[in-house]
């Protein structure tokens, strides 16, 4: 099964996809925190989004509460993602959002002073230096990306991944992890400087300057 189309099934009826997880061809797996992502921005989320400076990019935004607290703050924001049923449940919620793919021709480019890519979205399409050197292109001259990564000790590496629920399994995808100790050279590699990490709770964050 496309793993688009298994997300957008999670998405639009979680409680009867059972526990789903991301699985990782390094024979590990994590969680699928689908219930965070349809719920509301949660403590540490308005924490971590307290100083984020707007306009704001929202990269992979998911049903977008990220967009929504940050609407309630007053703050502009646009999210870009490639489920069509993410955008519609961000939209509905009142945020602006987009199907699309951070790799395409969008909106603002040039004028975005923060990015983000959280929920482990620095692993998009496997590549995160490539990754981060295109948000940085859509970015102003003092913009930054706030991302969240994987704890120190886990590796930083390319892998492919997959979606995994109690009755479906999606194909792979190419997808990378990149840990709160490995973030640097990734960060130089596209141009960016890390000017800080540090943890909420029980999850890691980077905040990256140009």
């Amino acid at each position: 099964m496309h793993p688009l189309r298994l997300y957008a099934e999670c998405l639009r009826t979680p409680s009867e996809h059972g526990e789903q997880r991301a699985r990782f061809s390094d024979g590990t797996a994590i969680p699928l925190r689908v219930d965070r992502y349809l719920g509301p921005a949660d403590a540490t989320d308005k924490r971590l989004l307290t100083d984020v400076r707007g306009p704001v990019l929202d990269v992979g935004c998911g049903p977008g509460r990220h967009l929504h607290a940050l609407a309630a703050r007053g703050i502009f924001a646009l999210g870009v993602d490639l489920s069509p049923v993410a955008v519609d449940l961000a939209r509905g919620g009142g945020a602006r959002a987009i199907v699309a793919s951070i790799f395409d021709e969008l909106p603002g480019s040039g004028t975005w002073r923060s990015a983000l890519l959280l929920d482990g979205n620095i692993g998009i399409g496997g590549a995160p230096a490539r990754l981060l050197a295109r948000i940085g292109s859509l970015l102003t001259d003092d913009g930054e990306v706030l991302v969240e990564l994987d704890p120190p000790d886990t590796a930083t590496a390319t892998m492919r991944a997959r979606i995994e629920t109690p009755q479906r399994v999606s194909s792979w995808f190419p997808w990378a992890r990149v840990s709160a100790a490995g973030v640097g050279p990734v960060a130089s590699a596209s141009g960016f400087a890390v000017s800080g990490t540090w943890s909420l709770g029980d999850r890691w964050f980077a905040r990256l300057e140009r």
